[in-house]
């Protein structure tokens, strides 16, 4: 029921752009003040502590196992941080690019963006295996779980507020 209700907050979080694909932005410099006001709004947002409430919420952990999580929790989320900027950067990239977005500009984007998949990807191994040092893997997974959840969710978001790519003529 936890896990429902604080799906149910985030997708209504996450729904709030999902309009900003049905219109075609026509000038980049509006495409690109549309993606900085919705990466404004995201990054300004108390979400990092709706996040670490929603983590709390849903680990429901003892004393003594959120003495050995929190510390790694933080750590993993600095780490992460970081690899939100990198997003950012593709998207703004992208937003200065995408009217004009020839085959090699595109290519270096998704390149981009795969390399970023692969490093969010070996960051969660990397804390997977630091957490289950400190914890029941039962947990660990948990925290996964929920934390996939709120990175979809987040995701979702962010690609509800870019513009489709066009091909240019």
């Amino acid at each position: 029921m936890r896990t429902r209700l604080t799906a149910a907050i985030l997708i209504v979080m996450a729904a709030t752009g999902l309009w900003a694909q049905q219109n075609k932005v026509q000038d980049p410099a509006e495409s690109k003040e549309l993606n900085d006001q919705a990466y404004v709004r995201l990054l300004r947002t108390d979400l990092k502590a709706k996040k670490d409430a929603i983590v709390k919420e849903e680990m429901q952990l003892n004393d003594q196992q959120a003495a050995a999580f929190w510390p790694i929790y933080h750590s993993y989320d600095t780490e992460q941080a970081k690899l939100v900027d990198e997003k950012l950067a593709i998207v703004n990239d992208y937003a200065q690019h995408f009217l004009t977005m020839g085959n090699e500009k595109a290519d270096q984007l998704a390149q981009r963006v795969m390399a970023l998949d692969d490093q969010r990807m070996a960051l969660r191994k990397k804390y997977y295996e630091l957490m289950k040092k400190a914890l029941p893997t039962v947990l660990v997974v948990r925290f996964f779980q929920v934390e996939n959840q709120i990175q979809l969710l987040l995701d979702l978001q962010i690609a509800s507020n870019l513009p489709i790519i066009e091909q240019t003529e």
